[in-house]
């Protein structure tokens, strides 16, 4: 019996073993879904035993897959080792592991992107199938049986309540302060009995701090200690900068005119090196007392927290680099009134995006002269990552800004296009664009005039007399004039780079 002071409920501590025994619960074939969100909070021991599990069947000739349902991306203990051992037939609903991609992309393992809000109602609503197990990470279990959630909340409700057994894996790492941090709210319902949700401010509370789950359920409890593997952020570049600089002009200009207050509205940012620069950049802008409600808490929200800059950030996981990660770990008391976390279906949430008024600041792989934004794959059939948070929050944002270096690849891929070789984002939901050349403000523009100024502001110089040659060309050719396009040569520069590793000609 173990005498781990996390795990006081004496059921629990019934279940104890090592993850290899977990692993041996689950069969072939099932359904699991796992915690996590942002390399946060996923599962460490169990999904690798059960890669090693997998790895020995097939060695012995015997099938073994399972299909895999998380929050959003893991970490290499789960994607990783899972996708190396081929042990994932099915995955949902976004994934950033560099091995899972590589088997994605060569046909060999399912995947189904979707947009993060929809997927804890696509499962209640049976349209996903059944869901056999659930592996769960949490930080502790209370004296009544509640769980205290980790790092990240994710889909985690929605497994414990629809799973038909439960596996939990008790991180000692996660900090002991992160109870009470968690905001789980129990009252979102099938159509027809829907109520609204009485959220009204990001900070407001609306549920409990634990998870509820029916101990009878759980079918193993195994004790961890290991970090959440967050990558490392670079330190933002001379471009990160001048983009986070664009946009912060935008966005103090938006209040001179009066359109959004001196606090701004509720801050939502995707992921990576250009949103902390955008971050660090506005603890230098004249504004305070702003919010967050968002998916992540990154680093440079955590350094708005410490300079008086942000009052309080709502999310539904962290996702910090591991320096950071550790500094949260041993400072976490100090952030327990400034944070929330929430399922991802009420962070995302399109109605409370809309209502809040969220400002909403995201990254794209592409976008066209006309606003057709591509974020999620590459030269329109390699997936990148996937469509994560970014469609629940531009189609509902306040304002919708999609941001990018004007050329990846030292060059060699344009991010402005002709047009876009995938659009996950309509025009219509794009109202901002922005790279280091400068800012877009397409709100309220027809297509020609958006093909303007996307591609004075925004294209590289290098691309620039390319693009206007081609929409001079495409207004005399182009089958419609309403937004002209030449569909024999919309999609040459990609092929172009297919063909000899880059949009240039020779």
């Amino acid at each position: 019996m173990s005498n781990n002071p996390r795990l006081r409920h004496p059921k629990f501590r019934e279940k104890l073993m090592s993850a290899e025994d977990a692993a041996m619960l689950i069969a072939p074939g099932a359904v699991i879904g796992m915690s996590g969100f942002t390399g946060s909070g996923y599962p460490k021991a169990v999904p690798q035993a059960l890669a090693k599990r997998i790895e020995g069947e097939h060695a012995a000739g015997r099938p073994f897959k399972v299909s895999i349902w998380t929050g959003a991306s893991t970490g290499p203990e789960l994607d990783g080792a899972l996708a190396k051992a081929d042990g994932i037939e099915f995955r949902l609903p976004y994934n950033s592991d560099p091995i899972a991609r590589e088997r994605i992309n060569k046909g060999q393992m399912q995947y189904f992107d979707m947009h993060l809000s929809q997927v804890a109602p696509m499962a209640w609503m049976g349209f996903l199938g059944k869901l056999d197990t659930a592996v769960i990470e949490i930080s502790g279990v209370t004296e009544d049986g509640a769980l205290i959630p980790s790092s990240s909340i994710g889909n985690n409700m929605t497994w414990l309540e629809q799973a038909d057994q439960v596996i939990l894996e008790v991180n000692s790492w996660q900090s002991e302060a992160l109870n009470g941090m968690h905001d789980i709210y129990y009252g979102t319902a099938l159509p027809p009995n829907r109520v609204p949700i009485p959220l009204i401010k990001p900070d407001d509370r609306i549920g409990q701090m634990h998870f509820r789950v029916d101990p009878d359920k759980i079918v193993a409890v195994v004790e961890t200690d290991g970090p959440d593997r967050n990558a490392p952020f670079s330190p933002p570049d001379a471009v990160a900068e001048a983009i986070a600089a664009n946009i912060i002009d935008f966005l103090a200009n938006e209040v001179k005119l009066g359109r959004i207050p001196r606090g701004l509205l509720p801050l939502q940012s995707g992921v990576g090196n250009v949103a902390n620069a955008v971050m660090a950049g506005l603890i230098e802008a004249p504004f305070d007392q702003m919010t967050a409600f968002t998916e992540v808490i990154q680093d440079g929200m955590l350094d708005m927290i410490e300079a008086g800059k942000l009052r309080m950030a709502s999310a539904t996981a962290f996702s910090l680099s591991p320096e950071k990660a550790q500094y949260f770990n041993d400072n976490a008391q100090a952030f327990r009134d400034k944070l929330i976390l929430r399922p991802q279906e009420i962070s995302n949430h399109p109605e409370l995006v809309r209502r809040l008024g969220c400002i909403a600041m995201n990254g794209m792989i592409e976008a066209d002269i006309y606003g057709n934004v591509n974020s999620t794959q590459i030269m329109g059939s390699r997936i990148q990552n996937g469509i994560g948070g970014s469609g629940d929050f531009a189609r509902n944002g306040y304002v919708s800004i999609f941001m990018t270096p004007s050329v990846a690849k030292g060059g060699k891929i344009s991010a402005i296009v002709p047009m876009a070789a995938h659009v996950d984002h309509i025009a219509q939901d794009v109202q901002v664009i922005v790279t280091e050349q400068g800012l877009a403000d397409l709100r309220g523009l027809s297509p020609r005039q958006r093909a303007e100024k996307i591609i004075t502001n925004c294209a590289h110089p290098a691309y620039r007399d390319m693009l206007r040659d081609y929409y001079e060309r495409a207004k005399k050719g182009s089958f419609g004039g309403h937004a002209p396009n030449l569909l024999g040569e919309a999609l040459s520069w990609h092929e172009r780079f297919v063909q000899s590793g880059s949009m240039l000609p020779d």
